[in-house]
């Protein structure tokens, strides 16, 4: 997990998110990933808190596999050790507790748009902005972020509500993104763009 000190050298953009046309991607927060997950826990569940006060939708994904038609390049690549729809590793971790509001997306591949109707969803409720949270970073949130970018969404990326197996390579992916695909944001950052001068309660 980054600290703000550790991202700064990266963050040669700054831009505050819209609250007006965002929304928040919190990415496979599976049970499957909870040795990864839990690190970052408090930080995505403070991320999210800011966004309902902030009225932000809160969208989340899960990936599955629900038979070898939609393994795709997985199943060779993690040599079968895949997330199987139904099974208690598929579902999302009890500490989220999404509301009803909330939108579930599934997903059998990195990117949150691939074979999904993500896209059309945002479009039709007036999103233009994704701040991007969940795991892992360099894998299914780098992905859907580079995406999201090319796709004409303005994108920000979560430097501690994002976690992967190496420090390493979570801050290698925050080195690429936020030279040439998003904003860097952190919980704090994140804070004093939608509530400045408010502390969060």
């Amino acid at each position: 997990m980054a600290s703000s000190s550790s991202y700064e050298k990266y963050d040669i953009r700054k831009r505050n998110p819209n609250p007006k046309v965002a929304a928040l991607l919190v990415i496979d927060m599976q049970n499957y990933f909870s040795s990864i997950a839990q690190p970052i826990l408090q930080n995505l569940l403070t991320t999210i808190r800011l966004c309902r006060r902030a009225s932000i939708p809160v969208i989340f994904t899960r990936h599955s596999h629900k038979s070898p038609s939609d393994y795709g390049m997985l199943d060779e690549w993690w040599r079968g050790d895949l997330i199987f729809d139904g099974t208690p590793e598929s579902h999302l971790m009890p500490e989220l507790n999404p509301d009803a509001q909330d939108h579930v997306v599934h997903k059998n591949t990195y990117s949150a748009f691939r074979n999904t109707r993500l896209q059309e969803y945002l479009q039709e409720r007036g999103v233009e902005e994704l701040i991007v949270t969940g795991v892992m970073t360099n894998l299914c949130c780098e992905t859907t972020a580079r995406e999201a970018f090319v796709r004409g969404f303005r994108v920000f990326f979560s430097t501690d509500a994002t976690g992967t197996s190496d420090p390493e390579l979570h801050e290698a992916t925050l080195k690429n993104l936020a030279y040439g695909f998003a904003y860097l944001v952190d919980c704090n950052r994140l804070e004093g763009g939608l509530f400045p001068n408010q502390q969060l309660t």
